[in-house]
């Protein structure tokens, strides 16, 4: 694993004039800008980073103390970005749904607009060699072409994209999940890797960082460029609670999340309800989300208003206050990209159950975690079911497990540790000997 990038002498590396485009990138909110903003951010202690980002997120960074203009430039693109987000809006099709087409507008038709802009702004400081490294974090999404990767190339600037990740799969036997939440494009999706601008940017690039494995399985042209570094870390300050970990029962466990179909609280009560009716387990639900009144109308008829608390909406500065009551995140999503979550709870030393798929399925390793097979709906409830039930037997194995978890995120997870092993990347692209580095170890590895 590759820890602080150096020089073939050992010394530390140099830092690095690197132009860091993150078009979603916001300290206030979650997700893809909160991602943004944590990799910019963090680079910004090993490198003299500017950051190019959108203009709606100018406001935010001014508030977390960056300097216009000599920390960051903020391009106005909302000519074209809001009314492509209003229309993406009513071909949604439902708040909170269809977010593989708002992805696809965004990416296809106001991200081009706002790489334009930036290329106006920075083209000619590119060319005359202001910038060692353009370095594109957002979007996430590896379906969003570049139309400055090949002019970089051109003005012998290397290019750098990602943690790139999305479009993983849906599972077999979810199908009425996919149509619930309203993906319909995902049938079609892979029709991206077609166009001939994705070629001529992967071509151009000198490096390419996937998220997952999944994502990366969609770069086989670009092998001998491409690492595995996840886009998802921690930071210490925020998570720095630890979940007691008593080693006794009940069994405290904790859901965090959009309550939507996909990420399957509803599969999570009904694998529990045994251990939730006769006391030897508590379930904390924390999130909202269109299933909340399905979600309700369960529990009381399911008589577990005793054992399962909904605690609706929380904000992200108050997770770790409940989460870190729990012994355990209980999280059967089916389709989940990164797997930020996942990794949130390990840094509070709380036990991840997941279903072994995409994101998650890649974070938790041996001995850090509980690991659910993927199948069916039912065959996800029973595994569920199944895996609380040894729990339950022996819950004096459980603080181990929390033990390495938090080791693990500590080792490879902290948004520190995530800028230097872009840095051994930086590194790489400059003066590539050898193979491109590939600093995370992903379970199964």
């Amino acid at each position: 694993m590759t820890d602080q990038p150096t020089t073939d002498d050992q010394t530390p590396a140099p830092r690095r004039r690197v132009l860091v485009i993150a078009e979603a990138a916001n300290p206030e909110w979650v997700s893809v800008p909160l991602v943004g903003w944590s990799i910019a951010t963090a680079l910004r202690a090993h490198h003299d980073v500017h950051i190019v980002t959108q203009i709606r997120n100018r406001e935010a960074f001014l508030r977390a103390g960056l300097i216009e203009g000599t920390d960051f430039t903020a391009i106005d693109s909302e000519a074209v970005a809001r009314p492509i987000w209003k229309l993406a809006e009513v071909l949604r099709m439902g708040k909170g749904k269809g977010w593989t087409m708002v992805t696809a507008l965004s990416s296809k038709l106001a991200y081009p607009y706002f790489e334009r802009k930036l290329w106006q702004a920075f083209g000619p400081r590119i060319a005359a060699g202001e910038f060692d490294i353009v370095h594109r974090v957002t979007p996430l999404t590896p379906t969003a072409n570049s139309l400055i990767a090949s002019r970089c190339a051109k003005a012998g600037v290397p290019f750098v994209m990602g943690p790139l990740n999305g479009g993983v799969p849906w599972p077999k036997g979810f199908d009425a999940e996919r149509r619930r939440e309203r993906e319909w494009l995902s049938y079609v999706r892979g029709a991206y890797r077609l166009s001939p601008a994705r070629s001529r940017m992967i071509r151009a690039a000198s490096a390419i960082i996937a998220g997952s494995r999944h994502t990366a399985s969609e770069f086989p042209q670009a092998r001998d460029r491409l690492t595995l570094i996840p886009e998802n870390g921690i930071d210490p300050a925020r998570f720095s609670r630890r979940a007691a970990q008593p080693g006794t029962l009940p069994l405290r466990c904790a859901f965090l999340g959009r309550l939507v179909p996909y990420k399957g609280p509803d599969m999570l009560i009904e694998a529990a309800e045994p251990f939730l009716r006769d006391g030897t387990m508590l379930l904390d639900i924390l999130g909202d989300g269109p299933l909340m009144p399905a979600l309700r109308e369960m529990i009381d008829a399911k008589g577990l208003t005793h054992a399962v608390t909904l605690h609706g909406w929380i904000d992200h500065k108050e997770v770790q206050s409940l989460l870190s009551q729990s012994q355990l995140l209980t999280f059967p999503s089916v389709r989940e990209f990164g797997g930020g979550v996942v990794l949130e709870a390990m840094a509070l030393g709380v036990v991840p159950m997941i279903a072994d798929y995409a994101g998650p399925g890649e974070l938790v390793t041996p001995g850090t975690g509980i690991k659910v097979p993927m199948g069916s709906r039912a065959e996800v409830i029973a595994g569920f079911r199944t895996a609380l039930s040894r729990l339950i037997a022996a819950p004096q194995t459980i603080p181990a497990l929390a033990a390495a978890a938090l080791r693990r995120v500590e080792d490879d997870f902290t948004w520190d540790r995530k800028a230097r092993q872009i840095g051994a990347v930086y590194e790489w692209v400059l003066d590539p000997k050898g193979p491109i580095p590939q600093p995370v170890p992903l379970a199964g590895e």
